[in-house]
């Protein structure tokens, strides 16, 4: 369990728009999200809601800094993600920001610790703590076979791998971009039963996009994309 107090605000979105021209469209009509305003503390958890090609995805990434909002603001951690630039904006995602992506995203060619430790080295943790948290994380997540290579892991030992992954350097807010998109009913059931438990644990906020109703099921707190936060 974080330290991280109960009711601390991790990741604050003020008045967040983002838009860009459409490739190949004639009448040069844009694409546009108004994502408002947004609070989310430690511990909560959120569903963005919104049908497909809403933004949801794109979303995520100007949450975690990865894409410039074209107005507003995002803080993360008590920074303003402007505010850090280069190599201070990726240490700051490292720490502070864990992410699960639809497709993993996991290092092919590396094993499940590999793959964990590279988010702990980008985290700023000391090496010679790595494979001790890996082995540890891993072994909490069902992983026993730390050192065989994540393709030759099944979807469900893939999904905990990439679960690990995110929540290895105790972050303050995990973002899951659409995680049960790939699953079956029992398999999606499963993934965000340990997406939400291993962040209810740490105390992390969770922010998930999803479309898919059997994902909206599972949370109190839904905000529908163009409907206000």
């Amino acid at each position: 369990m974080s330290d991280r107090q109960a009711d601390a605000e991790v990741l604050s979105l003020r008045g967040v728009k983002f838009s860009y021209a459409r490739a190949g469209d004639e009448a040069g009509e844009a694409f546009e999200l108004n994502a408002g305003d947004l609070t989310v503390k430690a511990g909560e958890q959120v569903l963005v809601w919104g049908k497909s090609g809403a933004g949801k995805s794109t979303l995520l990434l100007v949450m975690a800094g990865l894409v410039e909002p074209s107005a507003g603001t995002v803080t993360v951690a008590g920074k303003d993600l402007a505010t850090l630039r280069g190599g201070l904006r990726d240490e700051h995602r490292g720490r502070h920001i864990g992410m699960i992506f639809q497709t993993f995203n996991l290092l092919k060619g590396f094993s499940a610790a590999e793959n964990v430790m590279a988010a702990l080295m980008l985290g700023g943790v000391p090496a010679r703590e790595h494979r001790a948290r890996a082995e540890k994380l891993l072994g909490e997540l069902g992983i026993t076979q730390i050192d065989r290579a994540v393709e030759r892991l099944s979807v469900g030992q893939q999904q905990r791998v990439a679960v690990a992954r995110a929540v290895a350097c105790t972050p303050s807010v995990v973002l899951a971009d659409e995680p049960t998109a790939s699953l079956d009913r029992e398999n999606a059931s499963a993934a965000m039963e340990l997406i939400q438990s291993t962040c209810k644990r740490i105390n992390a906020a969770l922010v998930c996009v999803s479309h898919d109703e059997r994902v909206a099921e599972r949370f109190e707190r839904k905000i529908e994309l163009g409907r206000g936060a």
